[in-house]
């Protein structure tokens, strides 16, 4: 599983970008501000038609125009698959695989499995809840095409509930109608609570065994999952939340509501971990990753590094760059000399310049 060419097209600060990338290690390098980390996001955006920062369509196109384009050649085993994406400025994304348009991003999801890492990740294990919900239903979607079908309807559910508890406050016959949206969110969110959990508890078995060796046995994590409701008891919950819900005119109970905690010799290591420690504990999720991806797919994934390395010292370093032997990375970063210095195999190198990309 590899990405061997990136067209672009009016894409953020691109005009044209025609790349081949090595099914190794490529280099993207620059000043800041040059457009190294949107070649990231195009890649991530064609793979799972998300911005891994969240950006809208529209602020993904080149200003002045209405249009951006990408296209993406990757190998699925053995076979050459080509994914192209319209983005439009008033109107939805279009998304072809083989010049065959698809309907649902469900039947892109799992094409390619990325795993993004960058300096904003921290956030997974600073941050509020939000954060970590994400991270766990972008790593879920990609591996479990019901899992989408099933976080898509819960969300749509959810939206629609809320709305009708805000309509409830001033037209109390409504609230019997409240049942058919309860029903729904019980039926999706119980195949979401239950894979979370699974998938966590997986991750956390993984990660126990990389934490130990990035500390040399001196820390032991573990990944718990915390959630709004169990699957047993979501029905019950949601149904002696909702005059509650009522007054607060929104859902209080359900997996739009769960966290994920990261304990380090048993304590919280959002509390009470030190900067360095929750630094560890972000790469020790992304090296985890990998290996669930690889567990579970029999594929490796591609591995997008935006400038993450001047962010880790010369020992996570070396264990990051150890783990990605034999899977295609594609690296940004400022300059060479950190590359030399430590003596970091790549097969290919990339200056990025305002907008313009050359081979070195």
């Amino acid at each position: 599983m590899i990405i061997k060419t990136l067209e672009l097209s009016n894409f953020r600060n691109y005009e044209q970008l025609n790349v081949s990338l090595s099914p190794n290690v490529s280099i993207l390098y620059g000043e800041n501000a040059q457009g190294k980390t949107n070649i990231l996001e195009a890649i991530y955006l064609a793979s799972t038609t998300k911005s891994q920062k969240g950006s809208r369509d529209k602020d993904m196109i080149k200003l002045g125009e209405s249009e951006a384009h990408i296209m993406m050649v990757i190998e699925n085993n053995g076979v050459d698959r080509v994914i192209d994406m319209h983005l439009r400025s008033n109107k939805p994304k279009g998304v072809a695989i083989d010049k065959i348009p698809i309907k649902k991003a469900s039947e892109l999801y799992g094409m390619m499995n990325i795993i993004s890492f960058s300096p904003d990740d921290l956030s997974i294990v600073k941050a509020g809840p939000a954060e970590r919900r994400h991270f766990c239903d972008m790593e879920l979607c990609q591996l479990d095409k019901l899992y989408m079908h099933n976080l898509s309807g819960y969300l749509r559910s959810l939206d629609q509930r809320n709305n009708l508890l805000k309509q409830v406050s001033m037209n109390p016959e409504l609230k019997e109608t409240l049942n058919i949206w309860d029903e729904q969110l019980v039926s999706f969110g119980n195949y979401i609570i239950e894979s979370r959990d699974k998938f966590i508890k997986e991750l956390s078995e993984i990660a126990s065994k990389i934490h130990k060796k990035l500390t040399n046995d001196k820390e032991n994590l573990e990944i718990k999952y915390i959630p709004s409701s169990s699957s047993e008891s979501f029905k019950n919950e949601l149904s002696e939340s909702r005059e509650r819900d009522i007054y607060l005119k929104m859902t209080n109970v359900g997996p739009h509501r769960d966290d994920m905690e990261f304990i380090i010799n048993g304590e919280d290591g959002k509390k009470f971990g030190s900067q360095g420690q929750q630094r560890t504990i972000c790469l020790t999720l992304k090296l985890a990753e990998i290996e669930l991806v690889k567990a579970k797919t029999g594929a490796n994934p591609v591995l997008l590094l935006d400038d993450v390395l001047s962010e880790l010292d010369e020992n996570r370093q070396t264990k990051l760059l150890d783990s990605i032997n034999g899977i295609q990375t594609i690296i940004t970063c400022t300059g060479l000399d950190g590359f030399v210095k430590n003596r970091i195999s790549y097969d290919r190198v990339l200056r990025v310049k305002n907008g313009t990309v050359t081979v070195e």
